[in-house]
């Protein structure tokens, strides 16, 4: 809406209403009294140039009848939200019939943490290079919901954490999925985020759970690993394989959706610098949308490998700290392994606080920390976006050409 503001949409064309006001109490059949009132009020606006805001829309029974009846034949602006207790991103799509672009909120990057808690620092200034550092410290530690970046009381915090983890559990697993098992439930979910940037398996955990007296089916623990999927506890990366079987069949690595969440709940994580740095950079990484694989071959690993249209565009390693010659060597090995086989020429080694450039077997690699490539990935953005609106102008590509902009085709 900001946004919209910003280019000159004049604010009378834009209508928002929250859902979870408690004030309404509208189902499905009754939403039509929303455009009466909208009408009643701006009789002069073509309804078709305005821009709808439906805010928790899940509240509503029957909300996909009237959103879809409006998009279809009145406004082609149409937004809405839903909270993943009650309407999953594919639910969304599914009762608007695929007429949908679904956009994930995840918890904050460290660029927009910093945006919130200290703005106007600049990486490329050495007055604000230590300060930046101690706000990645911070972030590593507090993790990237903002209410909670904006809490100064650390045992609030760790309070609204483990707040937060419960509401999932409960609403988001129990009552959607009807889960009776609740024990079970609660103690998988807590081996998944412990497990963040380690290693996972069903089999084990249902082993565990079999010798400790629990009667459970390991297709019950693979639907339970689906769910905390779906309802964003955590996510799951597969192995980079050609074959898209293998690679779907692979072991995969988990990455709780917040490392500071994570870090709450699990105080060997907490401990582990090395686990919660990669849990941020795999978080990062999907932030920016990107496809995320580990790779993993005779010997050598590299933390992350990115594809964009089934090409490996990027190896990216993660350490805490460069400075020990067997963690140096180790993993400059699996790096440089897994660019000669992947056909890289370039590769990225992310740490909390080095920065080096050097070049190991024809590979240039570049050391950097974690906070800068978050700013560089969000510099980099902008200016795209910059270059995509001097590509345009009122939908015209200035060379007269046609065609997509730079960054879509």
């Amino acid at each position: 809406m900001k946004k919209l503001l910003d280019s000159g949409v004049p604010a009378d064309k834009m209508l928002y209403i929250n859902f979870e006001d408690e004030r309404l109490h509208l189902n499905g059949d009754e939403m039509d009294m929303i455009l009466e009132a909208y009408r009643e009020l701006h009789p002069e606006l073509d309804l078709s140039e305005c821009y709808f805001f439906f805010d928790e829309i899940q509240e509503v029974d029957g909300w996909e009848h009237f959103v879809d009846r409006l998009s279809s034949s009145i406004s082609k602006h149409v937004f809405v939200t839903g909270s993943n207790s009650k309407l999953l991103s594919r639910e969304i799509a599914t009762a608007l019939r695929g007429r949908t672009l679904t956009f994930e909120v995840y918890p904050l990057s460290f660029y927009e943490f910093v945006t919130i808690t200290q703005p106007n620092l600049d990486p490329y200034n050495s007055a604000d290079r230590a300060r930046l550092v101690r706000q990645f410290g911070k972030f590593l530690e507090q993790g990237g919901f903002p209410a909670i970046a904006q809490q100064p009381d650390e045992d609030l915090r760790q309070m609204e954490l483990q707040g937060y983890f419960d509401v999932m559990l409960l609403r988001d697993l129990v009552e959607r999925y009807n889960v009776s098992s609740v024990a079970i439930l609660k103690f998988f979910c807590k081996r998944i985020i412990a497990a963040s940037a380690g290693e996972f398996s069903v089999n084990k955990i249902y082993n565990e759970l079999k010798s400790s007296g629990y009667k459970v089916s390991k297709n019950t623990l693979y639907n339970y690993q689906d769910n905390v999927e779906a309802i964003y506890l955590g996510r799951f990366v597969s192995k980079y394989d050609e074959s898209l079987v293998k690679s779907e069949n692979s072991i995969k690595k988990p990455y709780v959706i917040d490392h500071g969440f994570g870090a709450a709940l699990n105080y060997k994580l907490s401990r582990d610098m090395g686990r919660m740095l990669e849990t941020v950079v795999a978080l990062e990484l999907m932030k920016q949308g990107k496809q995320i694989f580990y790779y993993q071959d005779s010997g050598a690993e590299c933390d992350f490998v990115t594809v964009d249209r089934g090409q490996v565009t990027e190896a990216i390693q993660v350490t805490y700290n460069m400075s020990d010659d067997q963690t140096r060597k180790r993993e400059l090995k699996g790096l440089v392994q897994c660019c000669k086989r992947l056909g890289l020429t370039k590769a990225t080694i992310l740490t909390y606080d080095n920065e080096e450039n050097l070049e190991v077997d024809d590979i240039q690699i570049q050391i950097m920390p974690v906070w800068r490539y978050s700013f560089d990935f969000e510099k980099e953005r902008q200016a795209q976006r910059t270059r995509d609106a001097h590509f345009y102008e009122d939908g015209v590509r200035q060379d007269g050409t046609g065609g997509l902009p730079p960054s879509e085709s």
